[in-house]
Formats: structure tokens, sequence, C-alpha cells
């Protein structure tokens, strides 16, 4: 029987099933022992084929069918491991907040370079508009600006208010929707809002370092009435870039991607060499310091050169 992953707890999957019914599957033994490096072989997403045990309401995952995408991360700083976030989504949004917590632009774009990374279509929400003051909404402003002219489709929204809930409904309409982000930024504050049924689980910031509590425990996909699948994630702390090498990186910027061919030299860092047009378009102000700067950190980093060493 085939089926799709709903949810993963790590030793239990829902599979909604081709008839619509839930049913609970663990995983036949040798998915753990494929040489995956992966944390999770089966991820939120996933279409699988089951076999049913004698009562029905459970059965065992017996194959993973090929993936048209998915989106993984480093599984954690120092791990050699990724952990993959979802697979076969339409499309990805970054919730994104400039307070309570603060999301910073380094998060941003390892996000974004992943995505590119793996063809996967993204965007990001700006929430808690209600609560910024001026220079927060000029900080705001700023960064949509980055953005758009990179190419993201950028919109603010504010759980709270209300503002601009419509046209978050039709981004999400139809599509299979991965929503990712800090925890304490709103995910699943914002899916209530959009889907009230859900009556998805919600915490106060911590009081002490203002920051999110984690809310969402699992990955967990959720159909919506006006059509299509949104995924809920637990909250990101850090995105690590996973299985990139340093040449990679700039491909995965938009807007140094459409320049490099313009270098005097085939193998540009667009770092220190002579007739960089990426550096140019920097200097002019066609490319944002922000994102360059951005790019400089990324490819020094020393876990991202790791796969060139190996």
């Amino acid at each position: 029987m085939m089926g799709t992953v709903l949810k993963s707890t790590g030793s239990w999957y829902l599979v909604q099933a081709e008839d619509g019914r839930g049913v609970h599957c663990t995983l036949k033994g040798k998915f753990r022992m494929q040489g995956s490096k992966a944390t999770n072989p089966v991820s939120v997403g996933d279409v699988v084929e089951m076999s049913l045990n004698r009562n029905e309401d459970t059965g065992i995952i017996t194959e993973i069918r090929p993936r048209h995408n998915y989106i993984v991360r480093r599984a954690t700083k120092l791990s050699k491991r990724s952990h993959i976030i979802a697979a076969n989504i339409d499309q990805a949004t970054l919730i994104v907040t400039l307070a309570l917590p603060r999301t910073s632009l380094g998060f941003i774009d390892r996000f974004l370079i992943t995505c590119e990374a793996y063809h996967i279509p993204a965007s990001i929400v700006f929430n808690k508009v209600d609560v910024y003051d001026d220079p927060m909404m000029a900080q705001m402003r700023r960064y949509k600006d980055i953005y758009e002219q990179a190419g993201y489709p950028c919109l603010e929204v504010s759980a709270k208010s209300g503002e601009n809930l419509d046209r978050l409904i039709l981004m999400l309409k139809d599509k299979i929707t991965l929503l990712a982000g800090h925890s304490g930024v709103g995910k699943s504050t914002l899916i209530n809002m959009i889907e009230p049924g859900l009556d998805l689980k919600t915490r106060p910031l911590s009081e002490m370092h203002r920051k999110g509590k984690h809310t969402t425990t699992f990955a967990e996909m959720f159909p919506l009435s006006s059509g299509g699948f949104i995924i809920d994630t637990p909250g990101i702390k850090e995105f690590g870039l996973y299985d990139f090498t340093p040449e990679e990186v700039a491909e995965r910027y938009p807007e140094m991607r459409s320049r490099m061919q313009g270098c005097r030299y085939h193998n540009c860092t667009h770092i220190h060499e002579p007739g960089c047009a990426v550096k140019e378009a920097v200097e002019k102000g066609d490319i944002p310091y922000e994102r360059y700067d951005n790019y400089i950190r990324i490819v020094n980093d020393d876990e991202l050169l790791k796969k060139e060493r190996r």
C-alpha cells in the first residue's frame, strides 16, 4: 500500500494511505543501515510503500519512493551527519522576526542557499510587525529590499492583528509548503490563524532570555481547507550547511550567479581576484554589502571547507 508520511517522531511515522486513512508505521530495519548520513532516513513528505499488520491499524514502511526534492541541514554544528527537514515540497517559507527572537541575516542566507541548492522556491515572511517601532520598521524595509532584489518574495504579517494573512493564505493555496524559522517566531500561531481547526500548541517567550521555547516537537504536515498542505517544523536554532564546497556557495546567490560569467578568471572566488564582476557589483551597490559579507563569512566557515578537503 502506498502513502505519504505526515508526521515523524523518529520511531513512529503517521502515514496517510491512498484511501485517506492514517496508519501508524515503524521502519523496516534495513533502512537504518544503508550508509545514509541522515539522522532520519524517512522524513515528512516522503512517499512510501507499507505493509499493514494484521489489525490494519499499524504497519511497516518497506520502501521509500524517489524524492523529487528535499531540504536538508547539518544535524548539529560539529556533526558530519545531516537532518532531512522535509521532502517533496513545492515551496519553502522562512518565518522571520527582527526581535523576540531576532533572526540574523546569516541564518536567512544559509536557509536560502540550501533552498537554491535543492531547487526549492523560497519566500520570506516577516512576522510580528505589530510590535515594531520606527527603527525596526526601517530595518525590515532594508531587509525586504535586499531579498526582493535577489528575487525572493517577501511579506510582512502579524498573527496578532491579522495583517496580510489573506495574502499569506493565497501564497500557500494548493501548494505543499514548508514553514521554518527559529523557536518563537510564531509559526504555530500563524498556522492557527490560517487554519483555526488545527489548534496547535503555542507557548510564550522565555522571560529570562526573551527567546522562543520549542512548541512543535516533530515536523508534521497538515491539510489546508483552502487547498494544499503546510509542514510545521520544530524551531531551528542554527541552520548549518551540509555537503557544500566554497565554489558552490556563490552559485546559490542568484545576484552573484547572474554576474560570475563576467569575472576575468573562471575559477574566481569573488574575494581577492582582480577583474571580479561580483566585487564590482558590490562596489557599485548593485549587490547589497550585507549579502556579500555573509558570503565571505560562509566560505570561510571551517565546517564548510571540510568537504573540499575530503
